[in-house]
Parts: structure tokens; sequence; C-alpha cells
């Protein structure tokens, strides 16, 4: 405006209007109103030298806002609006709210727009509290360390790799059973177990008693990221029983490599890709689990361990040792007693191999009719075809045929 003055003053008409269009252009005002600049009938005022308004809500006002906000679990303008007005002098009584009868007097009478005004500021730095908390399984991340695959001990039993395996079908909604899928690095022992859900609790009994079944001793436990297998409930078993305690790197499968074998040719193998989501169900998986598939597998079925591997020329080369059954290769180590080595080839020497293929076949045909009968509600189907007590077998119970 000062540099367009002088030249708009000595202008001709036609120039006037070139000098109003390139100023209204540019600034957006109102063409008449620039003529009256111009023709210094309206005095420009200077930036900042408006008196500002006396703010009627000022910073006592404000903290009282904030106070009750938090107090009510950070309700919108509506609905602090209606609190303040019932519950300001109740809160005062209290002494949960501290302020002058003016300030109660003020936030009594604001209105919603202006309560969410006022409380911007506030909003955004809970959000922004809220946005960078930890959650409860970072803290607990920092306190177990990460191993990889390579740097678990390979040459003697007790270290045992831990992973659940999600029996949910194509649908991951509602609660369904997880089956426990642990395995001691060194053998190759696996056991199994199923728990209803994700609990903690429940997982970490299933964990326990997983433990009590095994003929060694635990000195290392080794789970991947999931909330249900880390967790401080875990982590206190782990010092309270004296287990080192270690965990995968996220989405890295090979740190759990040993298990992830197992989780295709112990589960999947058997109890496939459905959906078991009943109580009848778990309980037959579980007793499954429990009693003739780890017996089958950590008495007679060999496991082919990685001695080394190299690379030669662009290509890797791999050394394999001889196959061997877990029980076999605990039979072997130093690290098991002599009382625990006599009791394990008592099992071994009670059980037959072809009766338990037998009674594992049978119970997985008698899982499959249970979820069919799940599938196809109006098919009745006898309680005892259900029933798996018939077929449960204790180790010491199991004689070899001739």
């Amino acid at each position: 405006m000062q540099t367009l003055r002088p030249k708009y003053l000595r202008a001709s008409k036609k120039e006037k209007g070139a000098i109003l269009d390139e100023y209204c252009r540019n600034t957006g005002e109102d063409r008449k109103y620039a003529i009256k600049k111009f023709r210094y009938k309206v005095i420009p005022k200077e930036k900042g030298c408006r008196k500002k308004r006396k703010e009627y809500y000022g910073g006592p006002a404000r903290a009282a806002l904030a106070t009750m906000w938090k107090i009510f679990d950070y309700p919108c303008g509506q609905r602090l609006e209606m609190l303040l007005r019932n519950e300001t002098d109740r809160m005062r009584t209290l002494q949960e709210l501290i302020c002058s009868e003016e300030t109660a007097s003020k936030i009594k009478q604001i209105t919603s727009s202006t309560i969410d005004k006022k409380l911007a500021h506030e909003k955004e730095v809970e959000r922004m509290k809220r946005k960078y908390k930890p959650t409860h399984t970072f803290p607990l991340k920092s306190e177990v360390p990460v191993k990889t695959a390579a740097e678990q001990d390979r040459l003697h039993p007790g270290v045992e790799q831990i992973d659940f395996v999600e029996n949910c079908g194509s649908a991951a909604a509602g609660e369904y059973v997880n089956s426990l899928s642990i395995v001691d690095i060194y053998s190759g022992w696996w056991e199994g177990d199923v728990v209803m859900g994700k609990g903690q609790e429940r997982a970490l009994t299933a964990i326990a008693k997983a433990r009590e079944r095994c003929s060694f001793e635990w000195r290392e436990m080794h789970p991947d990221n999931g909330s249900n297998i880390m967790n401080y409930h875990i982590l206190n078993y782990a010092r309270q029983e004296d287990i080192e305690l270690s965990r995968s790197r996220p989405y890295k499968k090979n740190d759990n490599c040993f298990v992830e074998q197992k989780n295709s040719t112990h589960i999947r193998r058997y109890a496939g890709y459905l959906r078991y989501d009943t109580e009848t169900e778990r309980r037959m998986l579980s007793d499954l689990y429990r009693n003739e598939l780890r017996l089958y597998k950590n008495f007679f079925q060999p496991v082919i361990t990685l001695i080394s591997k190299i690379r030669v020329k662009g290509k890797i080369q791999k050394k394999y040792d001889s196959p061997k059954t877990p029980y076999a290769r605990l039979m072997e180590s130093g690290m098991v007693s002599t009382d625990r080595k006599q009791e394990l080839q008592r099992v071994y020497e009670s059980l037959n191999p072809a009766e338990l293929k037998r009674i594992i076949d049978a119970k997985l045909a008698k899982l499959q009719k249970a979820y069919d009968a799940k599938k196809s509600p109006r098919r009745e189907v006898d309680p005892q075809e259900l029933s798996v007590s018939a077929l449960i077998i204790q180790p010491e119970a199991v004689r070899c045929h001739s």
C-alpha cells in the first residue's frame, strides 16, 4: 500500500483500475475498501495494535476444567458440561477440586464448545501420552534377552523351544483351542498339550505340566514373542525354578526353528487345519498329545540333527549325524541321571509301537466324529463314541505283543 499509493494518486483512471485489480488480486481485499485506503479515507492499522479482549475463562478456570475432565475419565464437552453443573460443588466439598467461588461459578456456566476449545491443549498432551505409552510386554522384553538359533546350546539337553499353534481353521474370531508344542533342542524330545484360548495362566499351567512329564531337567526356555507365553507369569516361573529365559527376535521364525519343525510333523499332521473350539475337542487333543503321540514320537521316531553347514564355491554343504530317536539321544547323554535312564528304559520296553499307532488312529477318528457332529448338529452321536477314557493307556500298562 505505501509503495503503490504515490503511483495510484498520479495515475489516470485506467491506470488506477489496473493498480486496484493487481492489489485486490494479491491481497484478497474488497475493491471499495482498497479505494478508501488509497485515498486516506481509511487509515490501515499496524499488526498487533488491536487491543485484545480480556479472557473470561483464564488460567484458574482452565485448570479446574482439566481437573474435572480427568476425574470423570476424559468425557467430551457435551457430557462434561452436564457434569460441571451437577458435580462441581460436590467435588469442592470432597476437596477433589480446589478453586475459588468465582472460578466454580464460571465453569458451571461454560458451554460445551468452549470446553472443547479450552481443553484442546490438554487433549493433545493426553493423546501423545497414550501414543507413546509402552505396552505391557515392552518392559518385559527388555528384561528377557534375545537369542538366535545359532546362540542356543545344542550339545546338552535342557534347552526347550516353546510355541503355540492356533487350531482356529480359516477364522481367528472367537475362542478356540491352541496346541502347545515344546521341543528339546539337543534330543528332539517333544511334549504337547492343548489349552482353550490364549490365557496366560492356562498356558503357564500347560507348560509346567509338560515339564513334569520330561525325564530331564530344564535349563532354558525359549518362546517367541506371543503374549500368551511371553509375559510376567512365565518370567516369574522361570526365576522361581531357576530356569534361564530367552526369546526370539520379532518376526524371525528361524530363531525358533526346531519347534517350528515339530509344529508341522507333530501338530498339523495330526490335528490338521480345522477349527476346534469345543471342550470335547480340547480334551481329545490334549489326551492324544499327553499320552500316545508323545510316546510314539519320542521313543520310535528317529530325528536327524544338523552337525555343520558350510559354504563351498557358492553352494551350501550340510552334514548330518545318523538318525536316532529322542529316547536314544537322552540315553547317550551324560546329563541325564542313571535313575531316569532306567525309568526311560522301563517305559521303552513296555511300549508296542504298532499298538500306539492303532490307538492314535482311533483317537483321531473319534476327534473327526466330534468335529462332524459339531458341524452337523442334527446328527445324533453316541456319547460313548466320543469318550476317550477307553483309549487312555499308561506307559507301564503297555506291553509289546508277539
